[in-house]
Formats: structure tokens, C-alpha cells, sequence
């Protein structure tokens, strides 16, 4: 196995860990590694060069933009999504780095043939891509039906168990991928709202922040019924 292979981050949670050692050496073989900094687009809409990627480390953000030139964030993209054109295109979207990433991107083409050769990656995509879409629905159906403390504190906890690394608990400490700007037109909500709800709850004793962005969650069970 290739040196990428064995050093990654997410080799044991990504679509590709349903391979055995030698085909996914082979797959290895068509990908390439990628790095992006912050603001960095991997897709623009309209790109006509489809390719697909695996998020190996960083955050991404699928982000649209109205009439005015007003983004709004559609879904987040953590660490072992996979994003492209394969199962969820976005033609008027574009796809960005929240954070310094790093991927493995594939040639359409590329992924197709080793799609057609392992079944087993395609129905690990395809599992993939709905839990994709079931995050993106949650976080989207934040922005209405819930007051603002809940909006922030929900998102969070949502963010808190995207960067976790079992499904059963959310990480108790972690870096928040989005800046308080985000947070805002994600939810619909001003920058000085979510100011003052991560106040409220840092005073409540229910997380604590480290820096720019850094988040250590006290109590999880607080923080989703925070209101």
C-alpha cells in the first residue's frame, strides 16, 4: 500500500475502507492528493471538468448565491465525505474550503470504471451520499422552526458530531469550521446573535471556547436543549 494510503487520516472511515489492501492500491493509483487553503474552490458552478473527491482532512462548504450576491450554505462536507459530480451534482454550486484541506480527487471517468469493477465502493458511496443528504437536511431545516438559541446551539452540537469520530457521541472538543459570519447566513441570523448565544452558553457552563474557534462541549444533553 502507498505511503497516502497507509498515513490517512480517514482510511478506516472513508467509502474506499470496504476494499481490500490491493484494490485500493489500485484505486490509489488513478487519484491524486490536493491541498486547499481557506476560500479555495475545488468546484465552481458551471464547471464543465467534473472530478470527485474524498475529504481527507479540512471542512468544505457547498454554498449558493441569490440575485444579490448573498451566499447561502447548503451542506458541510467533513472529513471522509465523499463530493463531485457521481452522486450529487451541483451545477449552480460552488464547493469551498472552509478551513486548509487536503483531498483525494478522482477523475470522473476514473471513479466510474472502479465503480463498475467494486460494487462493494458503489453501495459504500451511495450509503455515503444519503448520510450526506440527511446532514444537509438537518442543518438546513435549522434556519426555520427553532429560535435563534436553539438555531446556534443545535448547530453546534450538529457540527460537534459531524467532527466526531464514532457515531454515537459527538466530539467533546473540536475546531468550529465556520467563522460567526457563516453561522449567521447559514442560519438566517445576525453576527452579533450568535455572539451572544455562544456567550450564553459559555456562561451557562455548557462548552468553553479555545481561541478563534477552538470548542470544548461540557454537556452535550444541555447544549441540544439549550432554548
Amino acid at each position: 500500500m502507498s505511503l497516502a494510503c497507509q498515513t490517512c487520516p480517514v482510511r478506516d472511515s472513508a467509502a474506499c475502507s470496504v476494499l481490500s489492501e490491493e484494490e485500493r492500491e489500485e484505486l490509489a493509483r488513478s487519484g491524486r492528493t490536493r491541498t486547499l487553503t481557506r476560500g479555495e474552490i475545488l468546484f465552481a458552478a458551471g464547471d464543465e471538468e467534473t472530478a470527485c473527491a474524498t475529504l481527507v482532512s479540512g471542512a468544505l462548504k457547498i454554498a449558493a448565491y441569490d440575485e444579490d450576491g448573498n451566499e447561502r450554505i447548503l451542506a458541510l462536507i467533513h472529513p471522509n465525505g465523499f463530493v463531485g459530480e457521481m452522486f450529487a451534482p451541483f451545477p449552480a454550486h460552488d464547493v469551498v474550503a472552509l478551513t486548509d484541506s487536503q483531498l483525494c480527487v478522482f477523475a470522473k471517468a476514473d471513479m466510474t470504471r472502479a465503480l463498475e469493477k467494486h460494487p462493494a465502493l458503489t453501495r459504500a458511496l451511495l450509503r455515503r451520499s444519503q448520510e450526506d443528504l440527511h446532514l444537509a437536511r438537518k442543518l438546513l431545516a435549522l434556519g426555520s422552526g427553532f429560535g435563534a438559541n436553539e438555531q446556534v446551539s443545535k448547530l453546534v452540537l450538529a457540527l460537534a458530531q459531524a467532527a466526531s469520530d464514532s457515531p454515537c457521541h459527538p466530539a467533546l472538543k473540536f475546531d468550529l469550521p465556520l467563522t460567526r459570519g457563516e453561522i449567521a447566513s447559514m442560519l438566517g441570523v445576525t453576527i452579533e446573535t450568535v455572539s451572544r448565544v455562544l456567550t450564553a452558553l459559555e456562561r451557562a457552563g455548557i462548552i468553553k471556547r479555545e481561541g478563534v474557534r477552538g470548542i470544548e462541549i461540557f454537556d452535550p444533553d444541555a447544549l441540544e436543549n439549550f432554548s
